[in-house]
């Protein structure tokens, strides 16, 4: 084996040696952006649906609001009802007595 052999086989070397380094660096490096990149995704999701969920809640709110709305309608109504029933009972009491005489 000649100088010029030898030197050329520790350059080989060398360079595997150096690609394995900057080889594992890069996936190093990437392995971080990708951790990074994938934090950015999963905190856009937890915020939307942090939006979503406000905005359900609104929701919720809003048809309480309107259940108890319907409701003192409803209790509104019958009293109307039975305030009606009365007074067909008074006019009917009138006419019975207005057809006597």
């Amino acid at each position: 084996m000649s100088v010029w052999e030898v030197f050329l086989a520790a350059i080989g070397a060398c360079g595997t040696v150096c690609a394995i380094i900057f080889g594992y660096q890069a996936y190093k490096r990437n392995g971080k952006s990708d951790n990074r990149d994938e934090g950015k995704k999963d905190g856009v999701v937890l915020t939307e649906l942090g939006y979503i969920k406000s905005g359900v809640d609104d929701i919720k709110r809003k048809q309480e609001k309107q259940d108890d709305s319907i409701r003192e309608v409803v209790e509104r109504l019958s009293s109307v009802e039975s305030s009606a029933k009365q007074a067909h009972h008074r006019i009917d009491g009138l006419e019975s007595r207005m057809s006597e005489k």
